[in-house]
């Protein structure tokens, strides 16, 4: 069965001869050897349905316990029981609050990341989760500044890593032409998140008073023990880094006393991955010097521009959706500003599931598909800001729909482009130092917007027609520069190119001549674009 499987590796010109031959399998991807197209796609399936659900819900958990204080700040604001008024602080400490958390996430990011290229990325994920569960049901306990303060900063250091991490755990399990899609799919969970949270916080306002808590703390309180369990589960439910067939786990010192996790695969299955995705059977050493060459690649820094408008315009909605609103229309209570937020990010989870699959069906046209997007942004935050009349301010809110549905694909378009990017030029390291870098360096952005505008600007804050349009104008501004950052990266990928770097070169045993590329199956078919083919509308009956 083996060596039906697994296929010895061939000598450049074989290789060669192959692709210029018939060899293909349908929809121009090629076959591998005996194992066709189809039998790879139902390996990854299998993958998809182990992996993806469990970054899902611990993405879920960690995006409603990191953005509920946005809703915190309106929650029973009648009653005087919203989160300014229970801590006695003012707009502007909470939005350094907000901007405290993204200067530790800025900070420990990449630190985070390169621990999990070290230790187990299933332990690491369950650590991160289980900090932030405690970080957030500590939340309920607030009573002045310095608490929240406090526990902003600390919640910003354990969750650090958290989204670049999954972005790099995906490629240990499949191409990285292949992660848009899975990315899409579980950072719907932070849209879900969003709106749930915006619709399940009109019942905390419910539970306002009851055991002497207001309703906002009910809500850090029960989200923060849901991630603590869900944290504790990921253990059994995440597999483990894939490891080549008959190779066992070698576990010593704790990791005697950690639960073992199921293989992510077996069998037939393994092989078939194996020889699919051989690259990240191959874990050479990095060193100081690897990630030098990382930092100081120039592709790093166009994509860390476009990171940072798109998710300082995310992040700075999500924290301020019910605020903008409440500005349009002053009369609207504290329950129907959490209602009125669910929709935006409805309008943001339509937006990946729609986008997210075609951007990895045409992956040599990502800034295509992060540009259109963003366009749309700029279109509803110009809406939002002269649309409408104090008589009829509902087209601003609409603005703020467009501005949901624009965000959905970027980001998870960005950290796809960046794993496609990295892994061939730089290998693990690669993936794991760019796609924190971007991630970490990029809420940079998210700084901006919590601490610099909104609340933070108080002469932008000042009530009537014009509340937030200077804020909301640099959020254009600075969705511009991401445009403009995808452009410059097309045309010097174009131009310049995006070979592997030296040591890539050196560390690879089969190469394609001339191209220094792994001859796995999967690189093979990452030279060609799917398109259309074997999307449900053309499969062949």
């Amino acid at each position: 069965m083996e060596k039906d499987l697994v296929r010895e590796e061939r000598p450049a010109h074989a290789e060669e001869k192959k692709n210029n031959g018939n060899d293909f399998g349908p929809d121009g991807e090629m076959g591998l050897g005996t194992v066709d197209i189809e039998r790879i796609e139902k390996v990854y399936r299998k993958l998809d349905l182990r992996i993806i659900p469990a970054l899902w819900t611990l993405y879920f958990l960690c995006s409603a316990i990191r953005s509920n204080v946005g809703l915190a700040q309106t929650m029973n604001i009648a009653q005087g029981h919203d989160l300014a008024s229970e801590l006695n602080i003012t707009p502007k400490q909470i939005s350094t609050g907000l901007a405290l958390f993204y200067v530790c996430y800025v900070i420990f990011d990449l630190p985070s990341n390169l621990i999990m290229t070290k230790l187990s990325p299933r332990v690491w994920m369950s650590r991160i989760v289980i900090a932030v569960g405690i970080i957030g049901s500590c939340m309920a306990a607030m009573k002045a500044a310095w608490s929240f303060y406090l526990l902003r900063l600390l919640l910003g250091i354990v969750i650090a890593g958290m989204w670049p991490g999954m972005a790099y755990y995906l490629t240990l399990f499949y191409p990285p032409s292949r992660t848009g899609k899975r990315i899409g799919q579980y950072f719907t969970a932070a849209q879900v998140s969003a709106a749930v949270v915006s619709l399940v916080s009109a019942g905390f306002q419910k539970m306002d008073g009851l055991q002497g808590l207001v309703g906002f703390q009910w809500m850090f309180l029960l989200y923060g023990l849901f991630g603590i369990c869900v944290g504790v589960s990921l253990l059994w439910w995440l597999p483990d880094r894939p490891l080549p067939p008959g190779e066992t786990p070698n576990r010593t010192g704790l990791g005697k006393w950690i639960p073992q996790s199921r293989p992510a695969l077996t069998g037939e299955d393994a092989l078939i991955h194996y020889e699919d995705l051989t690259r990240v059977y191959r874990r050479p050493r990095w060193t100081a010097k690897d990630l030098g060459h990382v930092v100081a690649d120039w592709r790093l820094w166009l994509l860390f521009v476009m990171y940072f408008g798109v998710v300082g315009v995310g992040i700075g909605v999500q924290n301020y959706a019910t605020v903008i609103i409440r500005g349009t229309n002053a009369e609207l209570t504290g329950i129907e500003l959490s209602l009125l937020a669910a929709p935006i990010w409805i309008m943001d989870l339509i937006a990946i599931l729609i986008v997210t699959p075609f951007s990895d069906r045409f992956h040599h046209h990502r800034a295509l598909f992060f540009s259109v997007p963003v366009c749309i942004q700029i279109v509803g935050l110009l809406m939002t800001t002269y649309a409408g009349s104090i008589a009829n301010p509902w087209p601003r809110y609409g603005g703020l729909l467009l501005v949901g549905f624009g965000l959905g694909p970027t980001v998870p378009i960005i950290m796809t482009w960046t794993n496609e990017i990295f892994q061939y030029r730089h290998g693990e390291v690669g993936v794991a130092a760019a796609s924190a870098l971007v991630s970490g360096l990029g809420n940079l952005g998210s700084i901006l917007t919590t601490y610099a505008l909104f609340a933070g600007w108080p002469a932008d804050a000042k009530k009537g027609r014009a509340q937030y349009r200077k804020s909301t104008l640099v959020m254009v501004g600075i969705l511009c520069l991401s445009i403009l950052s995808a452009t410059v990266m097309t045309l010097l990928l174009k131009y310049v190119g995006n070979g592997p770097s030296a040591k890539q070169v050196s560390s690879r045993s089969s190469t394609i001549e001339g191209e220094g590329v792994m001859v796995d199956g999967a690189a093979r078919r990452e030279l060609h674009e799917r398109g259309f083919g074997r999307i449900w509308w053309s499969r062949r009956s």
